[in-house]
């Protein structure tokens, strides 16, 4: 399972720990990725999926699921994330 939000694209991130006596060693700053079940209201349909927390407050902000993916670049979501918003961009085109 890769450390990559399937909605914002988040990944790991690398920095340095730095002691008090200033030495440096290389280290890894992983997303906060939560596994969470999201509905679409477009599709009356639940979804699972691993995103970071910093997407949740975002898809809250945005109105939901629907709204979020909307606006997403589609480069920078998952395939699953993808096929999401292409099915819910036909089920509003035949509404």
């Amino acid at each position: 399972m890769s450390r990559v939000c399937e909605l914002s694209g988040k990944g790991p991130a690398t920095g340095n720990n730095v002691s008090h006596a200033h030495n440096k060693t290389r280290r890894r700053f992983l997303p906060n990725l939560n596994d969470v079940t999201l509905s679409s209201d477009v599709l009356g349909q639940s979804f699972k999926l691993r995103i970071s927390a910093s997407a949740l407050r975002t898809v809250d902000h945005r109105g939901g699921l629907d709204a979020y993916l909307a606006k997403a670049k589609d480069e920078e979501l998952s395939p699953k994330a993808l096929k999401i918003k292409k099915e819910i961009a036909k089920a509003q085109a035949a509404a």
